[in-house]
């Protein structure tokens, strides 16, 4: 399918603070959940952390020097909350405001516009420690004022804002599933985590607004497919209540102003109080919608997992690497590759949500990439599965789909969260080590795409 994009297609590509800055502890930075997370023994591979990462608290201009080269039209980063406000709440770090300032300004004179996500998961940890993070009504407050104190200094440069990144994941992973920064494992926490992100976002995006009238506001959501694992009725039902879990959760009171049934009434007993003005909050909060995709899941029922009888067998959180099947290609997560998955969720949106103004904020695939003797990466299959997302993404624009931009994951190789450094996404080596930046060969095709869709 050859990639046909909508004019005024925005090409990308996204990182993340914690991921790739470093800087731990650098010009007052507060410690966040990740920074002890990370330090925990067994808690991340091979006992990596995030101390160093990609070094772009020191350097960030050579990045930008290579977003250049290669032309993108935009860069989606996220600010890290500790170091801007080190306790979450009350003192502001002028230091840390002082750095994403010159890091915009640096990409507006690069010619690249900014998409700024507030929070990719590095909570700060006194916030979580004293004050129980989202996992507490008040953290949905304290995020809203936070944004405010960014969106306060540099909301005169940026346009288009992402309040929060996956909260289905960090509610998850990191309130029930206990194998992501905070490591709790509780039920509880794990739906009022839900809800207050939520109200979090809805609280975020009316202060947003207050200051900048004209600013663009979003969340980005981790959307998955969910597909029976067999023809069977029971794999039916199973899959139709994965997607509540994972897509519905978020979607549902975002644009219809309600939690889906039945699970939410399956979870009775776990619920967080849900006041009467917080669905009027959380709903129409939205000026557009950033889709994360990856893969599907293909879904199982299972009689014995407590109140939903289900299992995901391919979701990304239990994938199993170097997984083999007839006929499927598999990304180095063990992570089917496929992108209808991707045309199948547009779609859906135009459908049932309304059409909303949609970005694809995270795309992307992590393999065994090498710089080899000719001083080049030879990454064929990640061009291959860009260039299949990238068709299927143009495809849905022209069925009316309102898709109007397109984020790599990653700009960088970085810290994959409980992977380490195991796990490379990035159009773009890094040597850890030396901090050595090699472009690989799908980011010189990347850049190769951008240049003829503006000839064009």
């Amino acid at each position: 399918m050859p990639i046909d994009l909508p004019p005024g297609f925005l090409l990308g590509a996204a990182t993340s603070a914690y991921q790739i800055e470093g800087g731990r502890d650098a010009d007052g930075k507060g410690p966040s959940i990740w920074d002890h997370f990370s330090h925990r023994r067994g808690r991340i591979r091979h006992g990596h952390n995030g101390d160093h990462a990609c070094d772009t608290y020191r350097d960030f201009q050579t990045d930008i020097d290579i977003m250049r080269q290669l032309g993108l039209d935009a860069y989606r980063l996220s600010v890290s909350w500790p170091r801007v406000m080190p306790e979450g709440r009350g003192r502001v770090n002028e230091k840390g405001l002082d750095y994403y300032e010159r890091l915009i300004d640096a990409l507006l004179a690069a010619g690249i516009a900014p998409f700024v996500t507030l929070f990719h998961w590095d909570l700060p940890l006194a916030l979580h420690r004293e004050r129980g993070g989202f996992a507490r009504r008040e953290g949905a407050e304290h995020f809203a004022d936070y944004a405010a104190v960014v969106v306060g200094r540099l909301g005169d440069r940026v346009s288009h804002w992402i309040t929060l990144n996956e909260p289905w994941v960090y509610a998850t992973f990191g309130h029930m599933a206990g194998n992501h920064a905070p490591g709790r494992r509780n039920p509880w926490a794990y739906l009022r985590a839900t809800h207050h992100q939520l109200l979090g976002h809805g609280l975020a995006a009316a202060r947003i607004k207050a200051l900048r009238p004209a600013a663009q506001v979003g969340i980005s959501l981790n959307l998955t497919p969910a597909h029976p694992a067999t023809p069977r009725a029971a794999d039916r039902q199973a899959a139709a209540l994965a997607d509540q879990m994972v897509n519905r959760l978020f979607l549902d009171p975002l644009f219809h102003g309600h939690y889906p049934e039945p699970y939410w009434g399956k979870l009775r007993l776990f619920r967080p109080t849900v006041r009467p003005d917080d669905m009027a909050i959380i709903s129409n909060s939205l000026d557009f919608l950033g889709v994360n995709y990856y893969t599907r899941a293909r879904v199982r029922h299972h009689r014995l997992v407590p109140l939903v009888q289900l299992w995901p067998e391919t979701l990304p959180a239990v994938a199993t690497e170097g997984q083999v099947a007839a006929g499927v290609e598999y990304s180095r997560m063990g992570w089917e590759v496929y992108p209808a998955g991707l045309f199948e969720l547009l779609f859906r949106l135009k459908k049932e949500y309304g059409n909303p103004p949609v970005y694809i904020t995270e795309n992307g695939a992590a393999f065994d990439d090498v710089v080899t003797a000719d001083g080049r990466v030879h990454d064929e299959q990640r061009r291959s599965y860009l260039a299949q997302h990238l068709a299927v993404t143009g495809a849905a624009a022209r069925v009316g789909v309102d898709v109007r931009g397109y984020f790599v994951w990653s700009l960088l190789d970085n810290f994959e969260w409980t992977y380490g450094y195991n796990k490379r996404f990035g159009i773009v080596h890094v040597d850890f080590a030396s901090q050595r930046r090699t472009i690989k060969d799908s980011g010189l095709w990347y850049g190769e795409l951008i240049r003829g869709k503006r000839k064009n």
